[in-house]
């Protein structure tokens, strides 16, 4: 009896094993068409972003050209112990973290708010004011370093200009490093207001418009709306970017810090990030076992946000959170 039992029991593994098989089949058939547009993507993904990653073992070397990645010597932590061990360790990772926070911070309050401004006015309107405000997206950094500093020069910039018609004294802004917390600030928001504002006004542009009609037939205000419908109705997207933004907290915009301050040593004390710090180690003395290790070490303090806010999110809302 066991033994028929047994036999059975195979016989309906099997089977499952089968039905399987020809569900994936058959799925892959049906959806040929969407997987055929997917495989480009999947490609990019993993030439680009998956295969780099057995570069990571350089972090754990000291890699010697002539030996190669695989045949230079194994030095373990050094090169991570290079990092934390200097002088200027803590310096850019506090500019890094406190500099980002304040990116994203500022640059979604304000696109939230212009979002909603969009989404109140006509088509023909919202069409200029979205090109006005996405232009700068489209501006290299090089070439808006080259407008701030006709703005900053210390003898002909503008703002001195301004300044002394008031009778202030000229101000040497880069050699002063307490200002560019903020002229940083204004010139990432300039430069990604529109884009940010674009995703969140697309997000609004997706609420089901009887929520509206209910909202105004009961006597709602334009404000009452926006606090009842729009920003509750919005705050996933509003949390998915937040957290996707947070996960990049330790990279830096290279092109800003190191085009826009000039790379003005003066600057270093308030604009120096990981990425330029990083870039300066490598060009000085072309250590890429040190740049490895603090690109690891960026992308596991990365990660490890994430899935902490991910976490928060899903014990306030479960909803809300990613995964």
């Amino acid at each position: 009896m066991s033994d028929r039992v047994g036999i059975l029991n195979s016989e309906i593994h099997v089977n499952k094993n089968r039905l399987g098989k020809n569900t994936v089949w058959r799925e892959i058939k049906r959806h040929k068409g969407l997987i055929g547009l997917a495989v480009p993507g999947l490609l990019f993904v993993i030439v680009f972003q998956y295969l780099p990653m057995f570069g990571l073992v350089l972090a754990f070397k000291d890699f010697n050209f002539g030996k190669g990645i695989w045949g230079s010597d194994w030095v373990g932590l050094n090169n991570f112990k290079f990092f934390f061990t200097s002088d200027a360790a803590l310096q850019v990772t506090r500019n890094t973290i406190l500099l980002n926070l304040g990116f994203i911070f500022i640059t979604n309050v304000v696109s939230i708010s212009f979002a909603l401004m969009l989404f109140e006015l006509s088509r023909k309107a919202v069409k200029l004011y979205q090109t006005t405000l996405f232009f700068p997206y489209f501006l290299s950094w090089v070439v808006v370093s080259y407008v701030t500093y006709a703005l900053l020069n210390p003898q002909l910039g503008v703002i001195n200009n301004v300044l002394r018609q008031f009778g202030f004294t000229d101000i040497n802004w880069y050699m002063e490093a307490k200002y560019w917390p903020i002229i940083l600030s204004l010139a990432y928001l300039w430069k990604n207001v529109g884009y940010s504002t674009l995703i969140f006004y697309t997000g609004l542009m997706g609420i089901d418009k009887s929520y509206y009609e209910a909202a105004a037939i009961d006597g709602a205000s334009k404000w009452q709306q926006v606090r009842n419908i729009s920003l509750p109705l919005t705050m996933p997207l509003i949390i998915l970017i937040t957290l996707l933004q947070v996960g990049k907290i330790f990279y830096s915009d290279f092109g800003m810090f190191y085009f826009l301050t000039a790379d003005s040593g003066a600057l270093y004390a308030t604009t120096d990030v990981i990425d330029t710090y990083v870039y300066r180690a490598l060009r000085v003395s072309g250590d890429i076992g040190m740049a490895t290790a603090i690109g690891l070490y960026q992308s596991l303090v990365g990660f490890v946000l994430v899935i902490t806010v991910n976490f928060i999110v899903r014990k306030v809302n479960k909803e809300n959170a990613i995964f």
